[in-house]
């Protein structure tokens, strides 16, 4: 059972209202639902490869893997903070966020440490392991982290949470200033524990008493209209490929006339998962996508390989929006440049870097940018996007009521 209450608020906190814009980070909230997660939020989620390309590619340019620091200003800091403190000092969260600093210094919003319970929370997210929440996919929008999309059957819909809704609290705590994922945290939990959600709309504060269920989330699902396959791709994970061969697979031997590709909300994933569903269309041997690294002299084409591409020649429409991310752009950019697809919808995030995933002592992780990534056509869509070919806005209004343009006007191509 849900409760909900609501009162109306001027301006509840100067961060809900007065925050300078900033960059939509999707994540698929477990929580919350998913990530991809940018969803890999958790948005999760990236242009990651599976393999740590980094160090791989300095042992082969003979180069060494790190340079010297002098962080003797670092002790001066600590002793002076350890004698002067008035209160306990927790020395593993003090190299914690030394470290979290230390990675932050660099400035890339894609370059992060992670301790081990944040690295092993990313890895569940990533493969699609992403528990208990309350079914919502959220972003930030306009400064603010909101409501992107309710999922069917779950607690959120249910209680009556839109699309819209700006996430202002958790259990009454402010949270509006948190990014993100760590307002996912926030509303991640165990399966039957219960989180007060309070969220702003239209200018009223609304508060709903949420209990928390697993969330069943498949990178791959299909379904069919008219004469129309559509097949929806939430995120890239290690079965994203198998699956959506099969699903592709489905269709053909129910004789559509057209395969729709659902890429909206998608925040990436792993680039050899790209690689894989672009192949469904693609001909083996031809450049799916290029990551350049102008710092390492790295330089490395991924191309279509593997099984056949029975999906070449098959009329296709790919639905995008502004959280379609990373690997998402990198099949949206591969199908569009080689004219095997029409884009239909809003444009795509605009991410055009590639991550990979170092390993640390204890669990630890980096994550941390390597490269830029371009279309066949040599473009590198980093805070650009993708302009789809058809642009059809979705609002939340819509959404909320199930109305869905985007996909209507995909038909009718």
């Amino acid at each position: 059972m849900a409760k909900t209450t609501a009162k109306k608020t001027s301006n509840p906190t100067r961060s809900l209202y007065d925050a300078s814009p900033i960059p939509e980070r999707k994540v698929n909230l477990a929580t919350t639902v998913i990530i991809a997660a940018v969803t890999m939020a958790i948005g999760i989620v990236v242009g990651i490869n599976a393999n740590n390309i980094s160090k791989g590619v300095n042992r082969a340019l003979g180069q060494k893997t790190a340079t010297s620091v002098d962080f003797s200003s670092l002790d001066e800091l600590y002793s002076e903070l350890s004698a002067n403190f008035d209160g306990d000092i927790d020395k593993t969260k003090i190299v914690e966020e030394a470290k979290r600093g230390l990675v932050n210094g660099a400035g890339d919003k894609y370059t992060y440490y992670m301790t081990k319970s944040e690295s092993d929370e990313f890895q569940k997210e990533l493969d699609g392991d992403v528990g208990a929440g309350i079914g919502v996919e959220i972003g930030e929008r306009d400064g603010v982290v909101k409501v992107l999309r309710t999922t069917p059957d779950n607690p959120a819909r249910k209680a009556g949470v839109l699309a819209g809704d700006i996430i202002y609290k958790a259990d009454d705590e402010d949270i509006s200033s948190l990014d993100v994922e760590n307002v996912a945290k926030k509303l991640r939990g165990k399966e039957g524990t219960k989180v007060k959600l309070t969220v702003v709309r239209d200018g009223e504060e609304k508060s709903f008493e949420l209990t928390r269920e697993t969330i069943n989330n498949v990178s791959v699902y299909s379904d069919y209209k008219d004469d129309a396959a559509i097949i929806t791709i939430t995120r890239f994970d290690n079965d994203t490929g198998r699956l959506a061969r099969e699903k592709a697979q489905e269709a053909l031997s129910r004789k559509v006339s057209k395969v729709i590709i659902d890429l909206r909300g998608n925040g990436g994933g792993y680039v050899s998962a790209a690689q894989e569903v672009a192949s469904l269309w693609v001909e083996n041997g031809k450049l799916i996508v290029e990551q350049k690294s102008k710092k390492m002299g790295y330089n490395e084409k991924i191309y279509a390989e593997g099984g056949a591409p029975i999906l070449n020649g098959v009329k296709t429409i790919v639905l995008t929006n502004g959280s379609t991310a990373s690997a998402s752009e990198i099949v949206a950019g591969a199908l569009k440049d080689y004219g095997l697809a029409k884009l239909v919808g809003e444009k795509t995030y605009g991410k055009g870097s590639v991550q990979a995933l170092n390993s640390l002592k204890a669990g630890e992780m980096l994550r941390v940018t390597v490269a830029k990534w371009y279309t066949p056509n040599g473009q590198n869509i980093d805070g650009e996007g993708i302009k789809p070919d058809k642009e059809v806005e979705r609002t939340f209004e819509q959404i909320n009521k199930e109305i869905d343009p985007q996909l209507e006007a995909a038909l009718k191509e």
